[in-house]
């Protein structure tokens, strides 16, 4: 793996902002539903829009994914939960309702690149090789930005945090990297598969030309997200490990999928640095190569 620069937090709304105003991108979830791909469905059933959680109601006993996501018109990154919300005082929280499509238009405009999957995890571990978590072996819910309780049915705070906080929220890892762990879940550039190839998983090109999930057979192309989000709990999900992994359709946003971007550096160009504020500079410089 060759050296590269990693961004120290998740990409903010006043990031995301600042390309659309350059570039006036519309994402995913600010298109409607064409008829080509959806011929049958009526007029009001393709308006735009994206998938938002919801907790479970009261008394319900069975649930699964579809007790807590939502389809909500009108739902974007500058409206999360539905059109009558609102990203105001909040320029300093990870954007989200972000498709795999929108990531990479960000990543091109910035002139950087989506991680891969190797480079992610070896960023996230911080130093940390082999433990549990970015932080250690034992399990903290003042860590991260998690779920407290029991989803998807009611949520302690005990970390502060209903939803998503604003990024840096919580102690960095060894290097200097925010939210690694939890808050929202975040792209990298390889197609999922079950398991890893270990021998093309050291190396930084995307490892695979395509991708299966055996819970998801009909889905193709899906995408690797990493790091969890406030929605993952030990009694549901447990992805806020380095180690694990979950797959994702591409043209999927949701309330807890954002990113973060690296830049690969050859061996003239190495310039570790820190920025103090999050705009397009803030970086941290990783060298795999020395300890």
């Amino acid at each position: 793996m060759t050296d590269f620069c990693i961004d120290q937090y998740e990409i903010t709304n006043a990031q995301f902002a600042e390309f659309v105003k350059a570039t006036e991108y519309v994402t995913v979830a600010e298109r409607p539903l064409s008829k080509e791909q959806f011929p049958d469905l009526p007029d009001e059933q393709r308006l735009p829009g994206s998938l938002v959680f919801e907790m479970a109601k009261p008394g319900v006993k069975e649930v699964s994914f579809l007790s807590w996501w939502h389809w909500t018109t009108g739902a974007n990154w500058q409206h999360p939960f539905g059109k009558e919300s609102a990203i105001a005082n909040k320029s300093n929280y990870p954007v989200v309702h972000i498709a795999y499509e929108d990531a990479l238009a960000y990543a091109k405009w910035a002139g950087k690149s989506l991680p891969t999957e190797a480079q992610w995890e070896y960023a996230a571990r911080g130093g940390l090789d082999g433990a549990t978590y970015t932080w250690g072996d034992q399990y903290s819910e003042k860590k991260a930005n998690t779920w407290q309780g029991i989803f998807p049915f009611f949520n302690t705070k005990a970390d502060g945090h209903l939803g998503i906080a604003p990024v840096g929220s919580f102690a960095p890892n060894g290097y200097g990297l925010y939210d690694m762990t939890g808050n929202v879940w975040e792209w990298t550039a390889d197609l999922f598969q079950v398991r890893h190839d270990h021998k093309s998983h050291q190396i930084n090109p995307i490892a695979l030309n395509q991708s299966f999930d055996p819970n998801k057979p009909d889905e193709s192309a899906l995408h690797v997200i990493k790091g969890g989000s406030y929605l993952c709990a030990p009694n549901y999900c447990s992805r806020f490990r380095p180690a694990a992994r979950e797959s994702e359709s591409p043209d999927t946003g949701t309330t807890h999928i954002g990113f973060r971007l690296v830049k690969n550096l050859v061996e003239s160009a190495k310039l570790p640095f820190i920025s103090k504020n999050h705009g397009k500079t803030n970086q941290y410089f990783l060298s795999a190569t020395s300890p």
